[in-house]
């Protein structure tokens, strides 16, 4: 591990750049802290919503609200976003969740360079979508890494790591904003021991990447041939998108929650095998899921025993396509 010269004494000036909830939370921490944010970039304004009214991102109304300078480049390319970075002259950059890919002039922009503040454990899940696939495989604890940041995605030194235990109850909003709260401490420890001088960075071991791929609204159709618990833990990562999604006679079914119940049973998988209070009990690839609260299109979530008694569901029938 290679040790890192302190930084000077806050305030330091700092662009910091992201997009969603998660990086919010971030920033609101910079903001409460010694340094001074000198400004914003996010991504631009997206459609959302059925009207698809035109919404600023969390990170760009959290700025407004403090009067910050926001840029919302479409495109690195051209080189005039990383010239506005180096405009504002400062000595740090913050990255996270930002979602676009930083050219080596705005990564050179800083005086101290650019951090990331990454959703994972580095180098276990890096990419876009490190929450949904590590409860995807049944991890038992995630956590926050604080990087240097490199051309190459998430590939930079690691400065410092916070870690949390996944509980069997956490989907991917909830772990979310846990996530995002340890971000904020993590990255205020961070720089306290930066310019402490007792900071370390340690390169990564390429023997243990893995990667998260940008989760796709395809990913959450449910395979009923898949095991229950991972059907189980599918219904979780995709909460609250694109959500683990079934059909029930041509129509589509959301399952926001259900239950592993283990046991042999030879029907078809996506075949329903008993209907009672807590729900509908359907077979899978290995085991049985046990459906806990469902939503179809247009209507609100609710109980799936008092679905599946309106729906007038049936045992034998089959979900899925």
């Amino acid at each position: 591990m290679t040790p890192l010269a302190p930084l000077p004494p806050p305030p330091l000036r700092i662009a910091f750049l992201g997009t969603p909830d998660f990086a919010a939370t971030i920033l609101r921490g910079l903001l409460a802290g010694p340094d001074r944010v000198v400004g914003v970039f996010s991504r631009p304004d997206a459609q959302s919503g059925r009207g698809l009214a035109t919404v600023a991102p969390p990170v760009k109304r959290l700025a407004a609200e403090h009067g910050l300078p926001v840029e919302q480049p479409r495109s690195w390319k051209d080189g005039s976003a990383a010239a506005s970075l180096r405009a504002l002259a400062p000595d740090l950059a913050v990255v996270a969740a930002y979602g676009r890919i930083l050219p080596q002039e705005a990564l050179d922009a800083p005086r101290f360079g650019c951090v990331n503040v990454h959703a994972s454990l580095l180098p276990r899940w890096r990419g876009a979508d490190p929450i949904t696939r590590a409860i995807l495989e049944g991890d038992r604890e995630t956590g926050v890494t604080i990087m240097r940041m490199v051309l190459e995605m998430d590939a930079g030194d690691v400065l410092w790591r916070a870690t949390t235990p996944i509980r069997p109850d956490d989907d991917g909003g909830g772990l979310e904003a846990r996530l995002a709260d340890l971000g904020a401490r993590a990255l205020a420890d961070a720089l306290v021991a930066w310019r402490a001088g007792t900071l370390r960075a340690e390169p990564q071991d390429p023997a243990l990447v893995t990667h998260a791929g940008l989760v796709r609204r395809e990913d959450g159709r449910v395979d009923w041939s898949r095991p229950a618990d991972a059907i189980e833990r599918a219904t979780r990562a995709f909460a609250p998108w694109p959500a683990a999604v079934t059909e029930r006679a041509g129509k589509p079914l959301k399952l926001w929650r259900a239950r592993v119940e283990h046991g042999a049973t030879a029907a078809t998988p996506g075949t329903v095998l008993a209907l009672d209070a807590d729900g509908p009990a359907v077979a899978t690839g290995a085991g049985t899921l046990r459906l806990l609260e469902v939503q179809e299109a247009g209507k609100r979530r609710m109980p799936a025993a008092d679905w599946a008694r309106g729906a007038r569901l049936a045992t034998g029938e089959r979900l899925g396509a």
